[in-house]
């Protein structure tokens, strides 16, 4: 589901299998004109299963995976200073489960033991259905069903494994909001599948709650939003609508954005909403950065107390330290990016994080398992002092490229006989590239002069070790730079 050429987007979707959500301009697609020219009213509902009302109980307790990505990191590393961190601020929150790899055969299952185990602690599972065909329109999340009659039956199959407990599904990430490579007779498909969806869900379980593609504040304007939805089965087959899934929008926006989009609708009582607040505590990355962007944070701890009767929930959809596709394969999990968002000016919650390691046994959840380790230069405890100027060697790559843009990874190597304690690394690009966002370092500009430096947890480079980080950029060309310099010291390529 990843792709080494990765088209960059305004921002906005979904994100955790192999995606992120990333966030996308309005685009004036004349989706009414378009329905209404194939003869499909944009009122007309599927009529049965209709969503019950009422908003979520106050007080309600979301599930906690014991299985997570987060989690099982947590409690594998132990020893690594980053820990405490990230157990406290995000392994000790409820976060949604994805169900986005196509195995008809175990679907039902696969929910079933979400939903028993969330039952058998009291909890409510929040569970994100990422199928659609054509999902992302072939971008770094691509994937879903073969096609709409293979993904409805994926979904009966699906909601028979809900059982009558309580339940959360965000409902097909990007599915509405993200149509462009779509015709109007798609798009009415999809949206004629995703209202058969929400009435096959409410019908094999009346207690879940159903929320269709809201897109977000910096997408489709509230009156296009709400036209999509009612084209979707809002009406009639779901009980609310999502937002800022995988993006970074400020929580008053989207709730303003969000109880916009219900006023279109004529704000029906059994229609409400909830807001992604996983990774918008900073808010949006400047220029327009989606994937993996820097200087981001966790938002809100998700809850039920959101202060307006309009917002059922604040829920953390996207996992933070899920990759969006650029820092690393997107929905996999790094401790690096996961550490960033939770020390970003976050304060801990009030609920204590998980004390016990996760059971030995992995259900089989569709998240996919991490792909990636710590990194190897973490500082020891007392880190050995550096002297005299260090020698090193660089390797750089373009890992992936596009029209006017591109992604970088960069390996440096310590090959002194002593520790680098501290370390910036400043090249000089060719042509006219520009760094937007790092990851495993800051990265600062001067004209063509670029200086990348440690976040502080990977400052030693031991001698005979190595660090990496990685960037994106833009540019009209993707030609590498070919001298490096380590603290002052030049470095050699390798």
């Amino acid at each position: 589901m990843t792709s080494p050429i990765r088209i960059p987007r305004p921002a906005g979707a979904a994100g955790t299998p192999a995606r992120g959500l990333r966030p996308r301009k309005a685009m004036a697609l004349g989706l009414a004109a378009g329905l209404a020219a194939t003869g499909i009213a944009l009122g007309t509902q599927v009529s049965a299963g209709a969503a019950a009302q009422g908003s979520l109980p106050a007080g309600t307790q979301f599930y906690k995976d014991p299985n997570s990505q987060v989690v099982r990191w947590v409690a594998a590393n132990p020893g690594d200073s980053r820990q405490p961190v990230i157990a406290r601020r995000i392994a000790s929150q409820p976060q949604a489960i994805w169900f986005s790899n196509y195995r008809p055969s175990t679907v039902t299952s696969d929910v079933r033991s979400v939903t028993t185990a969330a039952a058998a602690a009291g909890q409510v599972p929040v569970m994100a259905v990422y199928e659609i065909p054509n999902r992302d329109c072939g971008g770094a999340s691509a994937g879903g069903a073969p096609d709409l009659a293979s993904y409805d039956a994926w979904v009966r199959d699906f909601a028979a494994g809900l059982g009558s407990g309580r339940s959360v599904i965000i409902l097909e990430p990007d599915s509405i909001s993200l149509t462009t490579c779509l015709s109007a007779q798609q798009q009415a498909d999809r949206f004629a599948s995703l209202s058969r969806a929400g009435a096959a869900i409410h019908a094999a379980a009346p207690n879940a709650k159903v929320y269709l593609d809201g897109g977000h504040s910096a997408w489709n304007s509230a009156s296009e939003q709400a036209n999509r939805l009612r084209g979707a089965g809002i009406l009639t087959n779901a009980d609310g609508l999502f937002t800022n899934v995988s993006n970074f929008n400020a929580t008053a926006n989207e709730v303003t954005f969000a109880k916009n989009v219900l006023a279109a609708l004529g704000n029906p009582a059994n229609l409400h909403a909830v807001v992604d607040t996983s990774r918008n505590g900073n808010g949006p990355a400047g220029g327009g950065a989606w994937c993996d962007p820097s200087g981001r944070a966790i938002g809100t701890y998700p809850t039920t107390n959101t202060g307006d009767q309009a917002i059922d929930a604040f829920l953390w959809v996207k996992p933070p330290g899920e990759a969006d596709g650029c820092a690393g394969a997107a929905g996999t999990f790094l401790p690096d990016i996961a550490y960033a968002l939770a020390s970003a000016g976050a304060s801990d919650p009030t609920t204590p994080p998980p004390t016990t390691p996760p059971p030995t046994t992995t259900p089989p959840t569709t998240t996919p398992p991490p792909t990636t380790t710590p990194p190897t230069t973490t500082p020891p405890t007392t880190p050995p002092p550096s002297t005299g100027g260090p020698t090193c060697s660089v390797h750089y790559t373009v890992a992936s490229a596009w029209t006017g843009g591109f992604t970088s990874d960069v390996t440096v190597r310590n090959t002194g006989g002593n520790a680098v304690n501290g370390w910036s690394l400043t090249w000089t690009f060719p042509t006219d590239q520009k760094v937007t966002n790092a990851w495993n370092a800051k990265a600062t500009q001067s004209g063509a002069t670029v200086t990348a430096t440690d976040l502080g947890y990977n400052a030693t480079i031991p001698s005979g070790g190595t660090t990496s980080f990685g960037f994106q950029g833009t540019g009209s060309t993707t030609t590498a730079p070919t001298t490096f310099t380590l603290n002052g010291g030049p470095c050699s390529l390798f």
